[in-house]
């Protein structure tokens, strides 16, 4: 699995499609973040704004790699492999993402009556939760499940907005815990969006991948 990451990684790095989203992402945060905000509000806008970056980095990922290069691939190393293997590519830099921006809050917000340390955690597992369910949508809003390219965009768009709107999305619970209670109190711990964002994200993987073993 290392050598597939390595593979994936470089052919995502050489495409530099990943330049658009990240790019998108850091004039988001750019944009939204002022120092002297309340902390736990800008950690909560790092946050919801990874949802739609990780799923535009998970479209990518999938997608990068030509169909022939694709088959030869999952013929050498399987194709769950290969799919898994694009997949945590494009999580792992929507991570890295969220952690500079981040730390970018950190350092600019008010942490006034706030424990950093706790602030810290609680961006750090915001930002999880974020990343992780934008990547479930843009698994599911990707191939093989979705193989026209508009209907994909689409799909995840919506996916995106909803995740991020809807009562019984991890991200929205996320990014809510953030911004309302911690303007009250202690800076909350967002446990429960992490482990559901963990749930949804490996049962989309599970599924994209199962489905990407049948068409091979």
């Amino acid at each position: 699995m290392t050598a597939l990451l390595r593979y994936q990684g470089a052919l995502l790095l050489r495409s530099q499609r990943w330049l658009a989203p990240l790019i998108a992402y850091a004039a988001l945060v750019a944009v939204g973040i002022r120092p002297g905000d309340p902390v736990s509000d800008s950690l909560g806008l790092v946050a919801g704004g990874l949802v739609p970056a990780a799923a535009w980095l998970v479209r990518i990922c999938v997608s990068v790699e030509p169909d022939a290069a694709r088959a030869c691939t999952a013929a050498a190393a399987g194709p769950v492999r290969v799919h898994a293997a694009a997949l945590l590519t494009a999580l792992t830099g929507a991570l890295l993402a969220g952690a500079a921006a981040a730390a970018v809050a950190l350092l600019t917000g008010d942490r006034s009556g706030t424990d950093p340390g706790r602030a810290a955690l609680a961006g750090a597992l915001a930002v999880a939760a974020c990343a992780l369910t934008g990547a479930a949508v843009g698994a599911l809003c990707s191939r093989p499940l979705v193989r026209r390219r508009g209907h994909g965009i689409l799909a995840a768009t919506l996916g995106s907005l909803l995740a991020l709107i809807l009562a019984v999305s991890p991200a929205r619970g996320a990014v809510s815990a953030l911004v309302t209670a911690g303007r009250s109190g202690p800076v909350p711990l967002p446990l429960t969006a992490l482990a559901g964002a963990l749930l949804l994200a490996a049962g989309a993987g599970a599924t994209t991948c199962l489905a990407a073993a049948r068409r091979s």
